[in-house]
């Protein structure tokens, strides 16, 4: 993963998979533990228990999500973002 000034950024990756249905998923994780998942570039799925782990992972996950941690937040609340176990 590249921060805001283009430089990579230790222990926190972009990684893209394919899902079972053939779909390109893009994940962040963090260290060795999966932060969010954009399914399709669309369907967005965050780990329930780390998506909001500390002040490093929200940073990071901001510019992953390309939003505020409030924003991340109004979008749970409205179930937009959906909450699961990724690790």
């Amino acid at each position: 993963m590249k921060g805001k000034n283009g430089r990579e950024i230790p222990n926190q990756f972009e990684i893209f998979v394919t899902d079972d249905d053939g779909n390109v998923v893009k994940v962040f994780q963090s260290y060795s533990t999966t932060i969010a998942k954009i399914h399709n570039g669309k369907r967005i799925v965050l780990d329930k228990e780390k998506w909001n782990y500390s002040r490093t992972t929200s940073k990071y996950r901001n510019i992953f999500l390309n939003e505020s941690t409030k924003e991340t937040e109004r979008k749970i609340a409205s179930g937009e973002y959906q909450l699961a176990d990724l690790n």
